[in-house]
């Protein structure tokens, strides 16, 4: 079974050779374009971290809070520390 890394690793070294490829390569059309292909990776680079940024602005924008389990674990909070209490260990409140 192949993992996460083993998959990123795989497909870095495919496109890593495909441009290694391209970058010695005598083609007229290769030729034509050999400056964008220098800097593809750079440019593919900023892609990947406009993505990710991207990503993580939209799931921390839409994240879920959740009311009543908020509530619950106050409450849960306060029963244990009245349970505490009814032990003999007396905690400092800090809100």
């Amino acid at each position: 079974m192949m993992t996460k890394l083993l998959e990123w690793l795989l497909c870095a070294s495919v496109i890593f050779a495909i441009w290694c490829g391209m970058i010695t390569s005598t083609s007229p059309v290769v030729e034509e374009w050999h400056k964008t292909i220098l800097f593809l990776p750079i440019i593919c680079l900023f892609l990947f971290g406009l993505y990710a940024a991207t990503v993580v602005l939209y799931r921390v924008f839409t994240f879920n809070t959740c009311n009543s389990a908020a509530i619950e674990l106050q409450q849960e909070i306060e029963e244990a520390r009245k349970d505490l209490q009814s032990r003999g260990i007396i905690l400092s409140r800090q809100d």
